[in-house]
């Protein structure tokens, strides 16, 4: 996260959404009605890190107001690693790590140009990217500081309801594998014709 906080304003919008969307995820896991509904794994006391998420929101808005360009504080290296952490720690507890990686997309993006540019430089001799990290990149080809920050924010908005998405598609997919399932009272089961006949003939014989 920290290769990110290099423009006015870049890196804590997007922890903030980040943050909101872990705070819908912590309250739905630890919530059994939702959990279940939506076949995500339920962890009890997992809401209670929605005021967490809430509150990293809370600190972000504080820090943005000073934060906004032209900025009078920074972020750092003290802010940004322990951010991340926060939001690492959150990913773990909710059992959404791999979800982390969607809705943190942007993150993964800046670091990936820098380990993609240096180890290219190494290799070959040759730049991937005008500069390193990506928003520098695009610094370079000429937008303004405030259109790169911007089209970010607009990104990691995407990416957030992208992660948020696969809660539904996960809970669709594990909802067709349940009517599958062989369940010998209910009629609401799904089956091959052919499948039907082979229960038949196996409570026949009982």
């Amino acid at each position: 996260m920290n290769l990110t906080d290099g423009l006015d304003g870049l890196a804590i919008v997007p922890v903030m959404i980040a943050a909101a969307t872990f705070g819908l995820i912590a309250y739905l896991t630890g919530n059994a009605n939702f959990a279940r509904y939506l076949q995500i794994h339920y962890v009890q006391g997992a809401g209670e890190l929605a005021i967490i998420c809430g509150a990293l929101i809370g600190a972000g808005l504080g820090f943005l107001w000073f934060n906004a360009p032209p900025a009078m504080i920074f972020m750092g290296d003290t802010g940004s690693l322990a951010l991340g952490g926060a939001l690492g720690a959150i990913a773990v507890a909710t059992k959404h790590e791999i979800v982390l990686a969607i809705v943190g997309g942007l993150f993964v993006l800046e670091t990936m140009s820098v380990i993609i540019q240096v180890t290219s430089y190494k290799l070959t001799g040759k730049r991937v990217f005008r500069m390193a990290p990506l928003h520098h990149h695009f610094e370079q080809k000429g937008w303004q500081e405030s259109t790169v920050v911007v089209r970010f924010w607009i990104i990691s908005v995407v990416l957030a309801l992208v992660g948020l998405a696969t809660l539904k598609l996960r809970s669709g997919g594990l909802g067709r594998q349940r009517r599958l399932r062989l369940q010998l009272r209910g009629d609401d089961v799904e089956l091959p014709s052919s499948a039907r006949r082979n229960l038949s003939l196996i409570g026949s014989s009982r």
